[in-house]
């Protein structure tokens, strides 16, 4: 089966676009062009798309997902580094979830420092972000 690049959008829910950046960035491998100068992919196109953006959902990042992608045609190769690459990603995961808790804290404190309805003249969020962090 192949289907050209509207299709396979339409079937994985990935814009052309970014189909077009992961083909130049060599996630994607090259396609066949049709009689009429139109790329075509194949079911592997589909299924590696899927894959693509199934590490994309978790925030993967590109270099991660050419690395799994590797593992993933590889089959003979040990899986103990795809294990590494998702226990490192679990802690990045962790520590931008504690910054992001440190933040909230933050805004938290900030909100409380003005109460009520008054003038901007008097609001103690705008006075504290008008001073040095």
């Amino acid at each position: 089966m192949n289907v050209k690049i509207g299709e396979l959008s339409k079937r994985t829910g990935c814009p052309i676009g970014t189909i077009r950046y992961y083909e130049k960035e060599g996630l994607l491998p090259e396609t066949d062009r049709n009689q009429g100068n139109f790329r075509v992919y194949t079911e592997e196109h589909i299924e590696r798309l899927t894959f693509i953006l199934h590490c994309r959902a978790l925030e993967m990042t590109l270099n991660e997902v050419k690395v799994l992608l590797k593992y993933r045609e590889d089959t003979n190769l040990n899986c103990d580094e795809v294990n590494i690459l998702v226990d490192r990603h679990i802690h990045q995961i962790e520590v931008r979830v504690e910054m992001l808790s440190q933040l909230k804290q933050k805004l938290i404190a900030l909100r409380k420092s003005c109460s009520g309805s008054r003038k901007t003249e008097s609001c103690g969020v705008l006075k504290k972000l008008n001073r040095q962090p």
